[in-house]
């Protein structure tokens, strides 16, 4: 069996990963490391949970510590695009945990905070860079950092990105790196057309590809199950789920944010500590709702697909779908959230009449059957239905119709934010259009000293480890 000591690491690299336990390379790590190293472009096709990160963070590492130099100023040697703030901050975690004896300098930037910060960050020049492509193109279009110094490009969840509506903003990024010697990563769960198109534009000639699973399977060791019932009586059969002690650390998908915030109240009414993450909370909601998750504070995290990848927590016992996704592609990302790290895990759907044939095209494209169980008419929801507390809010809107064979829209839950906020950093109206003119950086006081004196709270979208 192959270990990370047979793969020609630097020494510091192995020490790093001793430190965290790790020994033997996951199958997308064995196959990716030695070509990443030796400076070819890759093509990755691996689901989320793995270890995709490490495949192409320990390489990079390992070239940067080869050859030391400095970044030039407001650039940086290594650009990481990723689609959300979560991913983003998860991503530079792992570049400053595996580089720590190595002495590399990492920052992440994204939307949704104020500029100051991540200004002071870039200035100097730095190693590493994680971010979103709708900050990075706001910061690159007041020139407060230039992508002149870029070595290695990274392209994680390009499929995701898609679905997000980055295409058109990560064009925009891509003409403004440099073109000679520039190596580049490329990695997606699925392969899209649009997606192919964008690895013909991106690769350099003969990368080399690494497929791991098949596109959009679902990991083995996901216990899977699908429960019909009527949507009215979702609740109750959330609440009879936590009824068992083995739902400890659970997360729950909904299609939307005002679903997600509705679903974390009643289970709160009931009883179950819970927290919602979605598009409308703020960096620091989210931040202490992760937190807490993680800490075992709260037993259940209500998310929308903002969660679906890149929130990587340990011993998630259980994710359940409240609401089936319009995506059939989502659910996998979704249940990936579980069995992680060699661990086992369970996946509960529930499926309302009018979700069917959201139901059959999950099924199509994971090619499998998943067990399925009628909870419908069942008596003794219907009596814990009637005796639930009324949720305040508006209700939940039906579910959306069926795709069917039309070109898919994009997610909701990552739509256009609100005049003046960019939504998980962002492109604004919908990723098509270009970044908002007029920067509102420092120039117009919202970054500046502003931005600085809260770095210490880890809400100001910018940390950096020099």
């Amino acid at each position: 069996m192959t270990q990370f000591t047979d793969l020609g690491l630097a020494k510091p690299l192995l020490k790093a990963l001793t430190d965290e336990g790790y020994t033997t390379p996951t199958p997308i790590q064995a196959q990716a490391i030695p070509g990443v190293m030796a400076g070819r472009d890759l093509l990755g096709i691996a689901q989320t949970g793995t270890g995709k990160t490490a495949a192409f963070a320990l390489p990079i590492l390992h070239r940067l510590a080869e050859n030391r130099k400095q970044a030039p100023k407001r650039s940086c040697r290594v650009l990481v695009l990723s689609p959300t703030r979560e991913l983003a901050t998860q991503i530079g975690e792992s570049f400053k945990s595996y580089g720590k004896h190595i002495g590399v300098s990492v920052a992440v930037v994204f939307g949704g905070v104020k500029y100051g910060a991540q200004m002071k960050a870039l200035a100097p020049g730095i190693d590493v860079l994680v971010a979103t492509p709708g900050r990075l193109l706001d910061h690159l279009q007041e020139k407060t950092i230039t992508l002149e110094g870029v070595e290695t490009f990274v392209l994680d969840e390009a499929d995701q990105m898609l679905d997000m509506g980055f295409i058109v903003p990560i064009r925009r990024i891509v003409k403004q790196l440099p073109r000679q010697q520039r190596q580049n990563l490329f990695f997606s769960a699925t392969m899209p057309t649009e997606i192919e198109k964008l690895t013909v534009e991106i690769l350099n000639p003969n990368p080399l590809k690494v497929s791991v699973t098949p596109a959009a399977t679902t990991v083995e060791r996901i216990n899977q199950r699908v429960l019909f019932v009527e949507q009215q009586r979702k609740r109750a059969l959330l609440a009879e789920l936590f009824d068992d002690p083995s739902f400890k650390r659970v997360i729950v998908f909904t299609r939307t944010k005002r679903g997600a915030d509705r679903v974390a109240k009643g289970l709160e009414q009931v009883g179950i500590d819970a927290a919602a993450i979605h598009g409308d909370k703020s960096q620091g909601q989210r931040e202490r709702a992760l937190a807490e998750f993680k800490a075992g504070k709260v037993r259940a995290l209500v998310a929308t697909d903002i969660a679906a990848r890149g929130i990587d927590i340990d011993a998630v016992s259980h994710v359940v779908q409240f609401e089936l996704p319009n995506v059939p592609e989502a659910y996998v990302h979704r249940i990936g959230r579980t069995a992680r790290a060699g661990a086992d895990g369970s996946a509960v759907a529930f499926c309302a009449d009018d979700e069917r044939n959201l139901l059959k095209d999950i099924e199509k494209v994971t090619r499998q059957r998943i067990p399925s169980f009628d909870r419908r008419n069942d008596r003794q929801l219907g009596a814990a239905t009637a005796a639930l507390p009324e949720v305040a809010g508006k209700p939940e809107r039906p579910a959306q119709p069926h795709r069917g064979e039309h070109k898919p829209q994009r997610n909701r839950n990552h739509s256009a934010p609100k005049a003046g906020h960019r939504n998980e950093g962002g492109p604004a109206r919908g990723g098509e259009q270009p970044a908002r003119a007029g920067f509102k950086g420092p120039r117009r006081g919202r970054g500046g000293g502003g931005g600085s004196q809260h770095a210490s709270s880890g809400r100001t979208g910018v940390w950096s480890n020099r």
